[in-house]
């Protein structure tokens, strides 16, 4: 009976430490004293588990850089308007965020984008004033 009792244990213990351990904060990877503003054009946008990561290719001192911009998880981003088609291959966009902690990373996080035509996307589970961010809302706070 013991065994039966600490083996359950041992695997309640595991399922919950492991999708904790799985999971990092911002800080652990990007550095919030170093942010960045650029425009360019979406090249492709990933929506997967565990972020949504779109693609944004731009010129810097002449050369080609595709930073992937990091958001959220996609049913977070769901639930708030965005839609895989929220972002267009081939659309214009500024980008305003925190640069990865690893200097030759192309992340970026904590991430805002605005369309050509002045729409805001954001990134996360929540924008910067802590309202959930609505994708098809032409006019977020």
């Amino acid at each position: 009976m013991k065994r039966t009792v600490w083996a359950l244990f041992a695997a309640a213990a595991l399922a919950i430490a492991v999708p904790a351990a799985a999971h990092h904060s911002i800080s652990a990877e990007f550095d919030v004293n170093k942010p960045v503003k650029f425009s360019g054009t979406i090249k492709k946008v990933d929506w997967a588990n565990p972020h949504i990561y779109t693609h944004v290719e731009t010129k810097e001192g002449g050369k080609t850089i595709v930073y992937k911009v990091e958001g959220g998880p996609p049913n977070s981003l769901y639930r708030q308007g965005w839609r895989k088609d929220t972002l267009k291959i081939g659309e214009t966009v500024s980008v305003t965020g925190v640069r990865a902690k690893n200097p030759d990373s192309p992340n970026v996080g904590q991430a805002t984008i605005t369309t050509a035509d002045g729409r805001r996307v954001f990134g996360g589970a929540a924008n910067r004033d802590g309202n959930a961010a609505n994708a098809n809302n032409p006019n977020p706070k």
